[in-house]
């Protein structure tokens, strides 16, 4: 992976994962939070419309909106199993 699509990936990551924290209501993970839940939820964004819809990833709002709903699916989760940190 280049240096590039890595910054691209990472940015995409951060985004999602503060769109869905602002979406999905609760407790925040802050700024390192947010980039490891929108990482985790643009991977799984990827897998689920690649896997699940046929769809390919490569255009930047398509993986900016896969990753959002991948990273609000992944909060759904994680805020059920760990509904509070202290």
């Amino acid at each position: 992976m280049h240096l590039v699509h890595l910054v691209g990936f990472i940015f995409i990551g951060l985004s999602a994962g503060a769109f869905a924290g602002l979406v999905v209501r609760g407790h925040g993970y802050g700024l390192l939070g947010d980039i490891v839940v929108g990482v985790l939820g643009a991977a799984l964004g990827g897998w689920m419309s690649t896997a699940l819809l046929g769809i390919g990833s490569g255009r930047f709002l398509l993986s900016l909106v896969m990753a959002f709903v991948g990273a609000v699916i992944l909060l759904g989760v994680i805020r059920r199993v760990a509904p509070s940190h202290a």
